[in-house]
């Protein structure tokens, strides 16, 4: 290569780096003062608001078991039923003496009314007038009680039949065609699917600061590309004196349902609590933060003046981090422009042009 031409093009290198007229294309936003959020992560885990072990009211042998593990049901669904052969019979002899009742009190008031109507004129003394008015008195007594005891032998039979309280998954069974069971055996665990909730343990620091109004974003280790917004629905004010932490308790806000994500309970969930701080600051995204191995944080600050705009390197403090932003305490003023793209190679003073983002 000719001397001449080799020295123009050393010439033309060393003026594009003392200029810095490479036109370096980045993407910039405008720093704005906003509401300075404090979020927190926690952890919990995806609950039932309503979780049952079943068992039967009286004891017998299990005869028909009509559900298995896994099977969905519905309020008054029946479960299981037991060998209710001789409560029935029991039933039917309690029947019976309601019927026998009847007649007797039906014959012991028509005795007194007969009775009465005749009166002392043929001959019926008043003593024995009053002696029907109380047989008839303890014959509708007997009835009521026999009637009472076959409402009770009924319901008898029916505790012979075991029905789901309310709507859910059977998690459990726990007995098998033939089982002698006893009241208070655990035989079905029922747990409901339906307004599930999310569980989380939050420090003791933050209490004050929670409200109902607070907002959340929860996510499922299972769906980690998914988010659920939710609310604070309950804050149980009862500390674990182990770990110093409070349950607060979220569900999810229901206006999408149809693209929620599958939910059972036993789900492990990541929260962020979106605390408002009462304050605001100077935030920018963060993508715009530049951060050293000797601790320093930067941002470039584009001036428009000139023919093109230029950046500077500006040292920075940072504050929150939040919704993917940076408030900025030191360094920044509402309505700079700072590089968010391009800016990992830039040099002090170099031009720049603005380009749109994707």
């Amino acid at each position: 290569m000719p001397y001449r031409r080799r020295a123009t093009i050393l010439l033309a290198t060393i003026l594009v780096s003392a200029n810095g007229a490479a036109d370096v294309p980045v993407q910039v936003e405008t720093a704005s003062n906003r509401a300075v959020v404090k979020q927190i992560n926690v952890t919990g885990t995806v609950t039932s608001p309503r979780t049952a072990v079943l068992s039967t009211a009286v004891a017998g042998i299990v005869a028909e078991l009509t559900i298995d593990e896994g099977d969905r049901v519905e309020t008054g669904d029946v479960l299981l039923k037991l060998d209710a052969e001789l409560a029935r019979l029991a039933l039917e002899r309690s029947l019976a003496e309601v019927k026998q009742g009847e007649i007797a009190a039906a014959d012991a008031r028509r005795r007194f009314v007969e009775a009465e109507e005749v009166g002392t004129q043929r001959g019926i003394a008043r003593t024995q007038i009053e002696s029907l008015r109380a047989e008839v008195s303890s014959d509708e007594a007997a009835l009521a009680a026999s009637q009472a005891a076959a409402r009770e032998q009924r319901a008898i039979v029916d505790r012979n039949t075991l029905k789901a309280p309310f709507a859910g998954v059977i998690s459990e069974r726990l007995t098998e065609l033939g089982e002698w069971v006893n009241p208070g055996d655990g035989l079905f665990e029922l747990v409901a699917t339906d307004n599930l909730r999310f569980d989380f343990r939050v420090g003791q620091d933050n209490f004050a600061a929670l409200s109902p109004e607070t907002p959340v974003e929860i996510s499922l280790d299972a769906f980690p590309d998914r988010s659920i917004p939710g609310y604070v629905d309950a804050i149980v004010p009862v500390k674990n004196p182990s770990a110093r932490t409070f349950l607060v308790r979220v569900r999810a806000n229901t206006d999408d349902t149809a693209n929620a994500p599958l939910i059972t309970p036993g789900m492990s969930a990541r929260g962020t609590l979106n605390i408002d701080t009462g304050r605001s600051g100077v935030a920018v995204s963060r993508d715009a933060i530049l951060r050293f191995p000797d601790g320093r944080v930067t941002v470039w600050v584009v001036d428009p003046g000139g023919d093109l705009p230029v950046v500077r390197e500006q040292l920075v403090r940072t504050g929150s981090e939040f919704n993917g932003v940076v408030e900025i305490t030191i360094g920044l003023a509402d309505g700079d422009v700072v590089v968010v793209r391009g800016n990992e190679m830039l040099q002090e003073g170099q031009a720049v042009s603005i380009v749109d983002g994707d």
